[in-house]
């Protein structure tokens, strides 16, 4: 779809021939998915359901870049997201040690209820607070708050979640 479309140019696809066809399958897979889920109905919802999981992993690859050059400049950087809430460590928790390749540890990674209960009871109440805990309008913080105040998770089965942020994952940005 278009917006699927203007997704992947946000997400740093320079190379139409080569991003095409893994973002248009990739989002066809989400998509598939939602529509077997009781609360997204329409393509609106996949779209809107889509977004604020793309933005979440986008935050915590940008926020792992700035970090990794704050420590060659030899400074400290102050996370925006706490870890509990960061994608790394509720969305897609990495195997570690030798052949891990990046994997999500799936004994780590929620899924069901447990996914979901996070992410509703959990996740988008500390994340729509960042509005009042922000410095001023301007910042992220404030965005973030203001965004996530507003929409809500439709994604009714936790297992659908958990389909849905494996697909997620496997995009990468740059």
């Amino acid at each position: 779809t278009t917006a699927h479309t203007a997704c992947a140019k946000w997400l740093g696809c320079t190379s139409p021939l080569k991003c095409k066809p893994m973002f248009e399958q990739t989002f066809k897979n989400i998509d598939d998915i939602l529509h077997k889920d009781a609360g997204c109905t329409s393509e609106l919802d996949y779209t809107e359901q889509s977004s604020w999981l793309l933005f979440l992993k986008y935050l915590d690859a940008l926020e792992a870049d700035k970090a990794t050059e704050a420590v060659l400049e030899g400074r400290d950087y102050q996370f925006i997201l706490s870890e509990p809430y960061r994608w790394a460590a509720w969305a897609a928790p990495k195997m570690s040690g030798q052949g891990a390749d990046g994997k999500i540890d799936h004994n780590a990674a929620m899924t069901g209820d447990d996914l979901k209960g996070f992410v509703n009871a959990k996740l988008f109440p500390y994340l729509a607070g960042f509005k009042q805990r922000a410095s001023g309008p301007q910042t992220i913080e404030y965005k973030i708050g203001e965004v996530f105040g507003e929409i809500t998770n439709k994604i009714q089965s936790g297992y659908n979640l958990r389909d849905v942020i494996d697909r997620i994952d496997e995009l990468r940005f740059g």
